[in-house]
């Protein structure tokens, strides 16, 4: 285990910074966690509400047994313990988007208690810089509506699709000491959780948004007063907001202020936070355990029912691409780091294999470095991603045989590739049609060989003499003779035969 070294230097000396993630991730389900209500993003404003959203009077909250499905699996995806009695509870404050007047949570007795998620803080030495993050709990609770500000000069709208879907909410402890560490920690959840399905961590559409408590002190010191700045809705931006808050305590600190237990908002166009309200503590809420509902009882049937729909999760994918693949930490860490992208490397690897009439093991080297090098780079000038490339697993893997039977070159490969993208068409086609085939026949390379070397009758002298760096030049003069075409591997072979009599 290590940890990343984060200091902000003061006019007193270093501070250290204390970070801990309250995160709301919307539940994957089609209806939410109290009523029958659709949850599908984008819908018109309040044509997703019933009477239990709408909270009107007699009308009583039923637990959605997929929700709650969904966050014990999520649970079980970070080694959390999995509580099979759990109580909801009301939480109160009055807010123009919550209809109710409070809100349906869990405070006393949450359905997850603790587990971790380990981090990697260096993707290129990934064994060698991993941190585990406590996870406090994950708790269910009902989301609130969404007022809109922009739609009339001088009134605020109510749109209340979003109240009553189900939320988790995963509280970390606060072990992480760096923006970059907060950074890791929020990818490798959404990873999970888009793994697991519990939540499409869709961030820029609310689905995944992440409360962000900070506080500084000097090391070894009792942890600071701390800060919670609210919904923050990108990776980038929780590490800015950690930054601008950290910093901003420390100079209130020095400047002989004292941190005021608040709650901020995160301008994503200055990089900076703002002072909201003061900080409720729990009794501020006045929870009570919510008379409307019995208390959650998980049965032995419903948990194994949940483990046993577990796909392989990340880390447990890592692994075994390391050790039964042979690929290198660093590839490995990449293909699994999104599950869109693991699904498509192993269908590439399927087909590349079919293709090749070998086991998975033997073509996933080169199929990783090809997609991760290649099409990746090809991707990202494109500014487009893997799941919107015409390149499908299929059409990469028949690219992939081409190149291992030695029908083209590697240079011509990529250009190959640049066409299939502009057209989707397949690699076959277009090496036919733009003539990129390589040439393989022997008698034919030979016969460009020896016109190199009657040209060159001087060189090879040299190279006789010594000179084993003009075998290059020799390479260089035949392919440009065979415009390119010639096999690399033929050509050196047959030069090397030459040049050795």
């Amino acid at each position: 285990m290590t940890e990343s070294t984060y200091r902000i230097q003061g006019a007193t000396g270093d501070w250290e910074v204390v970070i801990g993630l309250e995160v709301h991730a919307q539940v994957t389900s089609q209806s939410k966690l109290f009523s029958g209500s659709a949850t599908a993003f984008g819908a018109e404003p309040n044509s997703q509400v019933s009477l239990v959203d709408a909270a009107m009077p007699g009308m009583l909250p039923v637990p959605n047994r997929e929700c709650i499905r969904q966050a014990v699996r999520t649970g079980m995806a970070i080694n959390a313990q999995i509580n099979k009695w759990s109580r909801f509870d009301r939480k109160n404050y009055f807010y123009a988007d919550l209809p109710q007047g409070y809100q349906i949570s869990q405070l006393y007795h949450p359905l997850v208690g603790e587990g971790s998620i380990e981090i990697v803080l260096d993707e290129k030495n990934p064994e060698n810089s991993t941190k585990t993050i406590g996870i406090e709990r994950i708790h269910v609770e009902q989301d609130a509506g969404k007022l809109m500000h922009d739609q009339h000069p001088t009134m605020s709208y109510v749109d209340l699709n979003r109240s009553g879907v189900a939320l988790m909410e995963i509280v970390s402890r606060p072990d992480m000491r760096s923006p970059a560490e907060a950074g890791a920690y929020l990818t490798k959840l959404r990873t999970i959780l888009r793994y697991v399905g519990s939540c499409d961590g869709n961030m820029d559409q609310g689905s995944m948004r992440a409360d962000v408590n900070v506080s500084v002190r000097k090391p070894g010191e009792p942890f600071g007063t701390r800060t919670e700045t609210k919904n923050v809705n990108s990776v980038r931006f929780v590490m800015q907001a950690i930054e601008h808050e950290a910093n901003r305590q420390v100079d209130v600190l020095e400047g002989g202020g004292k941190i005021v237990q608040e709650t901020r908002l995160f301008d994503p166009n200055t990089g900076s936070t703002r002072s909201m309200r003061s900080k409720e503590d729990a009794h501020d809420y006045r929870y009570f355990p919510d008379p409307d509902l019995l208390p959650l009882e998980l049965d032995d049937a419903f948990l194994e029912d949940c483990l046993a729909s577990l796909p392989e999760l990340p880390d447990a994918k890592r692994h075994r691409y390391e050790s039964d693949l042979d690929l290198s930490a660093y590839n490995a860490g990449v293909l699994t780091a999104d599950v869109e992208t693991a699904r498509w490397f192993e269908l590439l690897l399927a087909e590349t294999a079919k293709a090749a009439g070998k086991q998975p093991a033997e073509v996933a080297k080169q199929a990783s470095n090809w997609l991760i090098s290649e099409l990746f780079g090809a991707l990202n000038k494109l500014g487009t991603s893997l799941d919107e490339s015409p390149v499908t697993p299929e059409k990469g893997a028949e690219l992939l045989s081409l190149i291992a039977k030695g029908t083209i070159s590697g240079s011509a490969a990529k250009q190959v590739l640049e066409i299939m993208l502009e057209t989707g068409d397949d690699a076959g086609v277009i090496v036919e049609r733009e003539g990129l085939k390589q040439e393989s026949d022997t008698g034919a390379i030979e016969a460009e060989v020896d016109k190199v070397l009657a040209a060159n009758a001087d060189k090879v002298e040299q190279y006789k003499a010594g000179k084993e760096a003009l075998f290059g030049f020799f390479v260089g003069q035949t392919m440009k003779a065979m415009k390119g075409k010639g096999n690399p591997q033929v050509v050196n072979e047959i030069l090397k035969a030459k040049l050795a009599s």
